[in-house]
């Protein structure tokens, strides 16, 4: 800082500086992400590749270069890389260890939306063509599960079943609108 040899204190200059030090990463991270997505399109258009693979890759890429980049600015910052990485890495496993109950969530949400079925519906989830799987009218829409009431099956009365929702995005599934009575399986003789 002495070598500028200006009258403002270092007190004010400092500041400007690390502002002009972020700026300078940043104009950086996006110059290199725009020569490596014309690198890219020169090498799609010399080379017969498909453009699915590349859009991905220059995607990829450009998260990449400007994730670099907003570590560098974070370290400037004074921001240590090791407690951002323990940061990450804590966050990611709790992520992980919620990541059902967050499915759960916006299986619920599409429910809500998109109505694949609604109250008094009977649905059934087919696990394979050849084994029948839960089927039940629905009595409840929870933002983690949807109840079914199962029909009494051999004088053993009915039972309740708490199926996630996100079993209904993953599975094929049997929808009878608003019926009165249970439909048959089909396994009767």
């Amino acid at each position: 800082m002495e070598a500028f040899k200006l009258p403002l204190p270092a007190m004010r200059i400092e500041p400007i500086w690390l502002v002009v030090q972020i700026l300078l990463i940043l104009l950086a991270g996006y110059i290199a992400q725009r020569f490596v997505a014309k690198c890219l399109t020169r090498l799609g258009e010399r080379y017969p590749f498909p453009p699915q693979l590349l859009m991905p890759l220059r995607g990829g890429l450009r998260w990449l270069i400007m994730g670099s980049a907003l570590i560098f600015v974070l370290e400037r910052l004074g921001v240590s890389a090791t407690a951002l990485s323990g940061f990450v890495a804590v966050a990611a496993v709790a992520f992980f260890a919620m990541w059902s109950v967050l499915s759960n969530l916006l299986c619920a949400i599409l429910i809500f939306t998109v109505g694949p079925f609604r109250l008094g519906d009977v649905v059934e989830l087919v696990d394979t063509t050849d084994k029948p799987g839960v089927k039940g009218r629905v009595i409840a829409i929870n933002l983690l599960y949807t109840t079914l009431i199962e029909a009494e099956e051999l004088g053993t009365g009915s039972a309740m079943v708490q199926v996630p929702n996100s079993l209904f995005f993953q599975r094929s599934v049997r929808r009878w609108r608003g019926t009165d009575v249970f439909p048959s399986s089909g396994f009767e003789k």
